[in-house]
């Protein structure tokens, strides 16, 4: 059995992966992340390997903790992985990019594929049919939308997203919310249209939390999965059982 754990922004995921199959999702804050740790070791002590995969802050003393109960692969950037990477600067490129692509290229081979992830950012990461990864484009996420139009304003208040069907706002709120929202979504149909200029054939894949909010206004074809970037860490760990 495999361990994932995905270290975000705000907060940690843990999943349970046997023979390639999800069995266990839980996230938390990172506050109670060696907590839900112990409840996970419990409950599968068949755990044999971890992967450790971080965007934001996470301490030496829980990858300590993580150490020494498992083998554990912490992802970087000079990591093996199931494609080309041709960004221009792979030192900076996210773990969390690196997860999604690898998930897309083992999932999608031979074809051309954007990953749109609606997270703290909405990422944009296209592989083409040839295994190859040329990059893609980072914009704010849905929440940071929101509290920018709130911390950088004096008036304009702090709300959470939600789905919207109008385009046109009648309050302060409503126009608020169509302004992020679907904001947001001309945002992606834009860039679904320009990679579809350059590549006809094109699968795409939207995930991350914030997709439930975005997927039934958006008009193209879109595969849409929950546990992609899950996903790819797996294959990735897979991938390195060998070097861990």
């Amino acid at each position: 059995m495999n361990l994932i754990i995905d270290v975000g922004n705000t907060l940690v995921k843990l999943a349970v992966f046997n023979n390639n199959v999800l069995e266990f999702k839980k996230s938390c804050i990172k506050a109670d992340f060696l907590s839900v740790l112990n409840e996970v070791s419990v409950a599968y002590p068949s755990i044999n390997d971890v992967i450790v995969s971080s965007v934001g802050n996470f301490s030496d003393g829980e990858l300590s903790e993580i150490k020494n109960r498992y083998k554990v692969f912490v992802l970087t950037h000079k990591d093996p992985i199931p494609f080309k990477n041709n960004y221009a600067s792979p030192e900076t490129l996210g773990v969390d990019r690196i997860a999604l692509v690898s998930a897309a290229a083992i999932q999608f081979s031979n074809k051309n594929v954007l990953v749109i992830d609606a997270g703290s950012c909405i990422t944009y990461d296209f592989i083409n049919s040839e295994n190859e990864y040329l990059g893609g484009a980072i914009s704010p996420g849905l929440k940071m939308r929101y509290k920018a139009l709130n911390l950088l304003t004096d008036k304009l208040p702090l709300l959470e997203p939600k789905t919207v069907d109008d385009y046109m706002g009648d309050s302060t709120e409503s126009s608020m919310h169509i302004g992020v929202i679907k904001g947001a979504l001309n945002e992606i149909e834009g860039f679904i249209s320009s990679y579809k200029d350059d590549y006809k054939e094109l699968t795409i894949i939207l995930t991350g939390g914030d997709a439930n909010y975005l997927l039934d206004s958006l008009k193209n074809d879109i595969f849409a999965t929950s546990n992609f970037l899950l996903e790819g860490l797996n294959y990735i760990l897979e991938y390195n059982k060998d070097t861990c």
